[in-house]
């Protein structure tokens, strides 16, 4: 990694503000995919690398499995992004999306939910063994 290169941190808080801006624009009630595909145009505005439902691959009993799960979101290679667009969140999310960054041996990832009519209600951090 370049020294240049953003932390996990940093990335995040362009994120959660590109986040942020988005939601005060459109606001809530849109579906996930156009929160996701202005997002990613935003963040790519912003000079971060971004891929969209990129799939993550896991090995289980030593058996290679192309594809476990697709993250919404992945920034600068560092960052797993999952995105809701629902009323509420529930604790299972916050464990899939750590389960996610287990399997891709990432250390951060960000849960926004555009559901909510605070954004801030809507933004969650997990962690996977990252200092904060």
């Amino acid at each position: 990694m370049n020294r240049d290169d953003p932390t996990e941190n940093q990335i995040a808080r362009i994120v959660v503000d590109t986040a942020f801006h988005l939601h005060q624009r459109l606001g809530p009630g849109l579906l996930e995919s156009v929160y996701e595909a202005i997002l990613a145009h935003e963040l790519g505005q912003r000079g971060l690398d971004v891929e969209r439902q990129v799939p993550i691959s896991i090995i289980y009993q030593a058996i290679a499995f192309d594809e476990s799960f697709r993250a919404d979101l992945m920034v600068n290679k560092r960052l797993i992004v999952e995105l809701k667009s629902i009323e509420e969140l529930h604790p299972v999310h916050k464990k899939q999306l750590l389960t996610y960054l287990r399997l891709a041996d990432m250390r951060l990832g960000l849960l926004i939910n555009f559901g909510e009519a605070l954004i801030k209600n809507g933004i969650h951090r997990v962690v996977n063994g990252l200092d904060d």
